[in-house]
Order: C-alpha cells, then structure tokens, then sequence
C-alpha cells in the first residue's frame, strides 16, 4: 500500500497544525501509524490521496447512518447552498429541524442549536446550574462529553472525591464542582449522592457509552440514575450525541423508557455537517436566552446547510436501516470474535444496534476500568494489519465502530475475511 502522498501532506500539515491535525485522534498514534489524508467518500467506502480505497468503519465517527454522500442530502445541500450558506437570522429550516428533533424526541419540548457538541453539553450543565442554584454536576469515568473544562476529569484517590484536571490549561478551579462515578455502578453514584446533599445540581451521561468504546449499560443503570436524579432534586442529562438517531430513531432514551430533563445532540441531525444541539423540558429550556436569562449564544447555530442535511437524515430513517445495519453489526461482531478464537487471541466484542467495539482483552468490557484492561499494543497490530488489507477501522482501541445503511453483507463479509488474517499478525 502506497502512502507516498499522505506522508508528504503529514510533513506539510505538522508546520503549520498542531501535531499535524485537528482532532488528536487523527493522528494515527495510539495505533503506531502515521494519517492517511482522504480525499472523498462514497456510500460505505473512503479512498485517500494516493488512490488506496478502504471500507469505512468510521463514518466521520458516526454522522453517517446513510453513508458518504447519500445523492439526496447531496442535492438537498446544494440547493440550500444556492439559497445562501448563513444568514445570522432566523430561518424556516431551524423550525422544521426542531420540529422533527421533538417528534422523534418528546423529551424535548424545546430546543437550542449550537455548532458542536461541546457547546451543547457545556450549556446544558449552565442550564442545569441554573434552574437547581448548585453548582456540582456528577459525570462518569470513561465519558466524554467534549473538552470544556468541567469535562476533562478524572476520579481523584478515591470514590468520592472532587475529579482533578486531566489537560493542562484546565484549573483545578474549573473541575472543582465535577465529581466522577463509575459507569453502570448505581452505588458508586448514590455513595456521590449521599457525601454531596443539596450541592448536585445534574448527572450527565451517555446513556449508551460510546467514548471508552461501546460500553452499553447495564440492566436498571439508567432507571436508577432517573429516580435518585429525582429523589435529590437534581437534573438528568442524557449525552446523546453519539446515540441520537442511531441507536434508534428516537434515541437511546425511547429503547430504554427513561426520559431525562435535558438532553444533548449532534452527528447525525448535521448529516455530516458541524452542528449540536441542547434540549429538553420547556421550563427548563425558556431559562435560555432571550427567553431566560441564561445566556448562550452562536453566530452559526442554525446554520441553514446544516439543518437542510440533518432534515434530509432525520426525514430517511426508517425501521429497515436500524434491521438491517442491526444485522449487519452482529454478523460482523460474531465474524470478528471468531477471528480471534481461531487465532487464539483474547477479544471480547461489544455490539449494539450499529455499533461495536473490540476489546483485546479476555475479560467482559462493562465499565472504564474493564475497557482499559484491553492490550492497546494487539489493537494496534490489529489496525495495521486491516489497513493494509482495505479496512479502515477507528484508529484507537478506545473508540466505537460504526455501520450504515450503504455497508453491505459483501462489506462485512470482506471486513471478517480480512480481520483473520490480521489476527494471526497480533503478538
């Protein structure tokens, strides 16, 4: 495999971005690679700058339930494009957006759009402080939820104490009021519960992890986090940025019957454009500006070539792509395990709905301290060996896979011959 062109890019790219990129991820060095720069998309496949084509599990980390450029969001966006990019005024396409966003969410009885999800979570939590006068929130290790400062945490030296900065530039100031519990562990958020009375003003959370890899929750976790959310007088916030739209049409919130104050969106209601949004209960949601006096603001948000393609996604979900990318994802979940029985390499496979992850690890992946027991090292391996036989999985253990609707039984069957070999390539 050829990557004359990608490596002469990198060159270019570290004079002048940071590291070379502008996501950390990118830069292929969790996997001992070095980036492939793509240079187009097509349905189910990517092929980069010097001509290599990969089948994509990916998918621009999970916008594209339809594939790379579906022909109808491409023509929807074209003439939106011909309309006018921005307007910095309001426009029918918003109205429709969150119109559709409630329908298919009836949790969220009014919402705001933002450009990213970082600007959705961090002014959830501002709502949330808001409408409870506390300052605390309660995340989960191993969730992310942006890079606001609040966000980039960990767990102190024991359950119950105050996260610590896990970036610098991040104050211990501005993670002061973070605590941080153990994903799918009730006691761990009760225990938070009980030693923080009155001082929690939300829980924020993905209801199905998808950032330590895909971690789906355990049987009561979410029900559980909705009562004693209730009991203290705290808000629930769900994250559903990952699983908004595809872990069901109406998000993970609808496939386990918990409906949550507030919660957050974006990849797939931007159709693969920048866009986030925040929403939930109307009382809560007119505490925003100019309705409320909470203030949140953006020039882009509502952008009309992003809300033309979120309308477009949203529009063409149907029960037949969840069944089908469903079936897809467990055949290649089960092709995959068997690859590694065969080779008698550790894996635990991880699936749900469109998404997987594969853990090298003999143990069952529940929580952040099962997942970063997988060996990143066989990961690594793993990854380079179906790069070069025409799979571009994500570059980090740590990360979910995705299927779309363009992926096919002949992808996957693909997909499974080529992980086989490369099984036998990890030390």
């Amino acid at each position: 495999m050829k990557t004359v062109r990608s490596a002469r890019l990198f060159t270019r790219a570290q004079a002048i971005l940071p590291g070379g990129v502008d996501s950390p991820v990118r830069a292929f060095k969790a996997v001992g690679a070095a980036p492939l720069f793509i240079r187009r998309g097509s349905g189910a496949h990517i092929e980069d700058v010097d001509g290599n084509t990969f089948i994509d599990y990916v998918m621009s980390w999970g916008p594209l339930i339809h594939g790379h450029a579906p022909k109808g969001l491409v023509k929807a966006v074209a003439a939106a494009a011909r309309d006018g990019t921005s307007f910095g005024a309001p426009s029918p396409l918003e109205v429709a957006l969150g119109e559709r966003v409630r329908a298919l969410m009836p949790s969220i009885e009014r919402v705001r759009f933002v450009s990213s999800g970082t600007e959705a979570t961090m002014s959830a939590v501002r709502v949330a402080r808001a409408a409870t006068g506390r300052d605390r929130i309660l995340k989960f290790e191993g969730c992310y939820h942006g890079h606001a400062d609040a966000f980039l945490v960990k767990a102190g030296s024991g359950a119950l104490t105050l996260g610590t900065p896990t970036s610098p530039g991040v104050t211990r100031a501005a993670s002061a009021d973070t605590l941080v519990a153990s994903y799918n562990d009730v006691a761990s958020v009760g225990a938070a519960f009980d030693a923080n009375r009155d001082q929690i003003a939300a829980v924020i959370v993905e209801p199905i992890a998808g950032n330590m890899g895909l971690v789906p929750p355990a049987d009561g976790f979410l029900r559980a986090l909705r009562e004693l959310c209730t009991t203290s007088g705290a808000l629930l916030i769900f994250d559903e940025v990952i699983s908004g739209f595809r872990a069901a049409a109406g998000g993970a919130q609808s496939i386990y019957n918990v409906r949550p104050d507030l919660t957050c969106l974006g990849k797939i209601i931007g159709g693969g454009l920048p866009v986030g949004a925040y929403g939930g209960r109307a009382d809560l949601m007119d505490l925003v500006s100019p309705a409320g006096p909470v203030y949140q603001a953006g020039t882009l948000s509502g952008n009309p070539l992003a809300m033309t393609a979120g309308l477009w996604c949203l529009e063409n979900l149907t029960p037949k792509l969840y069944a089908c990318a469903s079936i897809l994802a467990a055949r290649l979940a089960a092709g995959l395990a068997a690859a590694a029985r065969d080779a008698g390499v550790p894996l635990q496979v991880n699936a749900f709905g469109s998404l997987l992850t594969p853990f090298f690890t003999d143990r069952p992946v529940r929580d952040f301290a099962s997942a970063t027991s997988a060996n990143t090292a066989s990961y690594a391996a793993f990854f380079r060996g179906m790069i070069v036989r025409g799979v571009y999985p994500p570059p980090s253990q740590f990360e979910a896979w995705f299927l779309s609707a363009a992926h096919s039984v002949k992808d996957v069957e693909r997909t499974i011959r080529a992980a086989r070999e490369a099984m036998k390539e990890v030390g």
